[in-house]
């Protein structure tokens, strides 16, 4: 699953939360993901994101403001912790959400005046999800709109910590973070009217999956088990709750079909590209009624899936 490219000191920052993302490709396991619940396996995901080293100072370091060690006395204090100071007004007037995707160009110092890390230096913002950095950045960033220019004093424990692994900053940081653009999340998908059990005209297999398509693909040929599939999917429990779903997280998934679970191996082979089906999925074809990966829901689920692309 691809996600935002990111440089410098900030990127551990912004991969910290992303503990269960990766690059790598899904393994043989039917297992779901340790903390998302996603129908693909991802056993080789790191525990912990790697940590970028600082930039040894060059001439091109911006140099740090004058109240990098010490906030004036006309910042703002958050409940946190968290000291802030508009210094160029923004012309936009929405906030950005914990969900959005956000562009910023951003300079960060130690509170001794050492430049760490900045996209202006390398004439390159950087984009992510706001709930995805630092806990300095998250709050500090719902604190803006478009255009806005701010600068934040963030206390250790909201940024890296007093003791950050391989070269992060450490204790006390400021940056100064101009918001350049935001990408609105979009909105989860709406529950099923039978997410309870499927309606009398669903189709039902020998397995005890039952499905119906919702809306025809342009397809000829049906997925095998060892094809790899891209797909956008939305994922409930019986009582309506939402646990998962690639339409909130504003990208499709791709991943071998012989490499998720039972219920999706046998359901995407009966659908073709452009297909969009829900499968009600009975929890022995799922993660099972005692899931033994943490945060995996248990019990029968339901599914709604398109299918993308196969290869």
């Amino acid at each position: 699953m691809n996600r935002p490219r990111l440089h410098g000191v900030l990127l551990p920052a912004l991969l910290g939360a992303l503990i269960s993302a990766c690059n790598t490709q899904p393994s043989p396991s039917t297992e779901p993901v340790k903390d998302s619940a996603k129908p693909v396996e991802c056993a080789d995901c790191a525990k912990t994101a790697p940590v970028a080293t600082a930039a040894a100072p060059s001439k091109n370091d911006i140099p740090a403001p004058a109240d990098v060690a010490a906030p004036p006395a006309d910042a703002a204090k958050t409940a946190s912790g968290l000291v802030t100071k508009v210094l160029t007004p923004g012309t936009g007037k929405d906030h950005p959400g914990a969900q959005d995707q956000v562009k910023v160009h951003y300079t960060g110092w130690t509170k001794s005046g050492k430049m760490f890390d900045s996209s202006v230096v390398r004439n390159e913002p950087a984009e992510f999800k706001v709930d995805q950095v630092i806990k300095g950045w998250t709050e500090g960033l719902q604190l803006m709109v478009i255009g806005e220019k701010r600068r934040l004093w963030i206390p250790g424990a909201l940024a890296y910590g007093d003791h950050p692994r391989m070269g992060a900053p450490g204790g006390d940081l400021v940056f100064d973070v101009e918001l350049l653009e935001i990408k609105a999340a979009p909105k989860p998908p709406e529950t099923p009217v039978d997410v309870k059990a499927p309606p009398a005209t669903a189709k039902k297999t020998a397995s005890g999956l039952a499905y119906t398509i919702l809306k025809k693909g342009t397809g000829t040929q049906p997925p095998k088990a060892t094809d790899t599939v891209t797909v956008h999917y939305s994922g409930w429990t019986p009582d309506g709750k939402l646990f998962d779903s690639s339409v909130t997280h504003g990208e499709p998934v791709s991943f071998a079909l012989n490499k998720v679970i039972k219920g999706w191996t046998e359901g995407l082979q009966l659908m073709k590209v452009g297909d969009k089906a829900r499968f009600w999925i009975p929890g022995n074809l799922a993660y099972g009624d005692k899931p033994t990966r943490p945060g995996a829901p248990a019990g029968p689920l339901v599914f709604d899936v398109e299918l993308i692309s196969v290869k």
